[in-house]
């Protein structure tokens, strides 16, 4: 059963993005009167060299689609931009790289976007589907990703005879333990929250940190409380490693408040 608050009080919210990102939803968690603990569980550094990354945004009139596979991919590739090619297709897996994109001045009005059709299922396969690939056949197309990204939609593309170029735009790493943060998870193992999940990595390292915290005992803590994720994949993960309230709300900050705003 997941932890359930006292009476006339709400579970802290643990919003687990990257720093960055993770402040501006905990401000949107705020604004619902719910309390919001940042605590990410990814951090996202810059390249130590980006002349690769670089040296391929100067020829985007090469490509025929490029795809981002995250809000972090759109803005490293755009800090060496000075603007986007109109004539150079779009492809993005979930609204937050909507939201990236119009940030640095690309929407629908200047840009050809192709994103999934299916808000509860935003991920390459459902990109694949959405995208025009007979006339992609015989182009070339560029995939901006994290260091050791999945390979599926590369794949998949090539298969459609498109000629596939891959470049990394930053790395993700789990961040440190520190004492600090062991007792901030601690205590929230121990009193209760709610987690706010949008990566199934994040979810492993999530997992591994309450092991190394609190022991065995802390994960079957862990494993009681309530999690919101995005993504139909990283609910199965969730279920696979135990978890036993998750609630899948589809991409996107408005989903993940209205689940919020819900859920007693």
């Amino acid at each position: 059963m997941p932890h359930k608050p006292e009476a006339g009080r709400s579970l802290p919210v643990v919003v687990t993005r990257p720093q960055q990102q993770a402040l501006a939803f905990a401000q949107q968690v705020r604004a619902l009167g719910r309390e919001a603990v940042v605590f990410p569980l990814l951090a996202i550094e810059a390249l130590d060299d980006p002349a690769e990354l670089r040296a391929v945004m100067a020829r985007l009139a090469d490509y025929a689609l490029v795809v981002f596979v995250s809000p972090n991919a759109i803005d490293a590739a755009f800090a060496c931009l000075d603007g986007w090619p109109a004539q150079v297709a779009i492809g993005i897996v979930g609204e937050g790289s909507r939201s990236a994109l119009r940030e640095h001045g690309v929407d629908q009005s200047n840009a050809t976007i192709h994103a999934p059709l299916r808000p509860d299922k935003m991920d390459s396969e459902e990109l694949l589907a959405a995208l025009p690939l007979a006339s992609l056949r015989a182009r070339r197309a560029l995939i901006v990703r994290g260091q050791h990204g999945r390979d599926l939609l590369a794949s998949a593309l090539q298969q459609h005879a498109i000629e596939v170029d891959c470049v990394t735009a930053y790395r993700r790493l789990a961040p440190p333990l520190t004492s600090e943060r062991r007792l901030r998870l601690l205590a929230l193992l121990d009193d209760g929250a709610e987690w706010v999940i949008t990566s199934s990595e994040a979810m492993r390292h999530l997992l591994d940190m309450a092991r190394l915290a609190g022991g065995a005992e802390g994960v079957v803590k862990l494993q009681r409380q309530r999690i919101y994720v995005s993504h139909h994949r990283i609910a199965q993960t969730a279920e696979s490693l135990g978890f036993a309230c998750v609630m899948l709300t589809g991409s996107g900050d408005e989903r993940l408040i209205a689940a919020l705003q819900s859920t007693p």
